[in-house]
């Protein structure tokens, strides 16, 4: 971290003004430091969504959205997809290094003996409606963690925070595959810890107590990769949700919990559910050229779902990731759905229309993902809880991160106040 002096910002109508510093990071462009340019010429700055303002430093994650770059602790995504698991992505996201086998055999060991939900837990479920959406029950059960295990929310204490993450990441699909069985009537099932991360889920989710459940190592295979995919973005919506709650001094739970619904917007983690939606409308692949030429009419307030990103402004290293296993996964498991047959229409359409190619309107990862979901059984309303189970990972990374960090201070935005002058009040039988 480097910094250098810039040119001195002066208001001209006062005179005051301000040097700025330059804070230049590992990677990346620079940021003009403007933590004293109120205190010296009595201005905020104004930057809706936050489009061009960097909130904090960090370690964790870095993305270069013009060349489509996308590390995890300095390791290229394709790298991790291709070699690792989302357990040892998960502990990379957390420590800082890919562990060795002594530090992974542990770290698997604590994630595995606490994969249990607390039995009072279960009991939870019964106030939800039958036909709740899974996400609204699974924000509400992980924000209910902090009753179950409020002896351990000592949040400046190492040991408090590092069980909090061991426990969200272990508990995180044992609760999400609570919430989908709820919802269709199936009994809850309890995990099975002689099976490894990404097979136990779906044994929970799947598994009924009348015969055993039969996977395809494809299934598992492309769940894991999507894990990976999904553990961290940077400083989004919901990452920035979980930071601003912590900075409070907020528990892990009610942190995680808080980014949980940020994830669930359409704008946002639920674009994967909204892929699937639209699919749905379209219908059929003889109506997918109609889409298109639709999407492309600027008249036309219709678009397409899943293409493009506001990150990556060339192409999304996780769809070009996704997109093979996308493929494998249909071909292995022989699925025979029409809407699969409509994604790939699409696909191929936006792949090679001129349109979409020179905007860089790219099927992103959000399309292939909801598209694999689909073949591997999940239903539509579970879309978005899968990617909570992933960033699961990347959020209390970020939120230990916040908290060993000296000197962090809680969040809070200025504003530009645009509602009434000052003005007296005047009496009702006056008004």
């Amino acid at each position: 971290m480097s910094d250098s002096k810039i040119v001195k910002l002066v208001d001209e109508s006062s005179q005051r003004s301000s040097e700025l510093p330059l804070l230049s990071g590992t990677l990346g462009p620079a940021c003009i430091d403007i933590g004293t340019l109120y205190k010296d010429t009595g201005h905020f700055t104004y930057d809706p969504g936050y489009g061009s303002t960097a909130s904090t430093k960090s370690a964790i994650t870095y993305i270069d959205g013009d060349e489509g770059v996308l590390l995890y602790r300095g390791y290229p995504i394709e790298q991790l997809a291709e070699k690792s698991s989302f357990l040892e992505v998960a502990y990379l996201l957390l420590h800082g290094e890919l562990p060795n086998q002594i530090q992974f055999s542990s770290f698997d060991h604590q994630i595995t003996h606490h994969t249990m939900m607390h039995e009072s837990q279960k009991n939870f479920f019964q106030g939800f409606h039958h036909d709740a959406h899974p996400m609204a029950m699974l924000a509400a059960s992980v924000a209910s963690l902090s009753a179950f295990y409020h002896d351990d929310l000592n949040v400046d204490d190492p040991e408090d925070r590092k069980l909090a993450a061991i426990r969200l990441i272990a508990k995180m699909p044992t609760i999400a595959a609570a919430c989908y069985r709820y919802s269709i009537g199936w009994p809850l099932r309890y995990p099975r810890n002689n099976l490894e991360y990404v097979d136990r889920f779906l044994h929970m989710m799947f598994e009924v107590p009348s015969e055993p459940l039969t996977l395809s190592p494809v299934a598992a295979k492309a769940l894991d990769l999507l894990f990976i995919l999904h553990a961290d973005h940077e400083q989004n919506a919901s990452t920035s949700t979980v930071r601003l709650v912590g900075s409070t001094g907020a528990n892990p739970y009610a942190s995680i919990a808080a980014g949980i619904t940020a994830l669930w917007g359409p704008a946002h983690g639920g674009a994967n559910e909204a892929v699937l939606k639209q699919l749905q409308e379209i219908g059929t692949a003889d109506k997918v050229e109609t889409a298109v030429n639709r999407a492309k009419d600027k008249n036309d307030s219709f678009r397409l779902m899943g293409f493009g990103h506001r990150v990556y402004k060339n192409f999304d290293p996780r769809a070009k990731i996704i997109r093979e296993m996308c493929h494998k996964v249909l071909s292995e498991l022989g699925v025979n759905d029409p809407l699969l047959e409509v994604a790939m229409k699409l696909e191929e359409a936006a792949l090679k229309d001129d349109y979409f190619v020179e905007r860089k309107l790219y099927p992103n990862v959000d399309f292939y993902s909801g598209i694999i979901y689909k073949a591997l059984g999940i239903p539509t309303e579970m879309f978005t809880v899968m990617f909570a189970i992933a960033r699961t990972a990347g959020w209390i990374a970020h939120w230990i991160e916040q908290h060993e960090t000296p000197g962090a201070r809680i969040g809070r935005p200025r504003q530009i106040y645009t509602g009434s002058d000052v003005r007296n009040y005047i009496p009702t039988d006056k008004r």
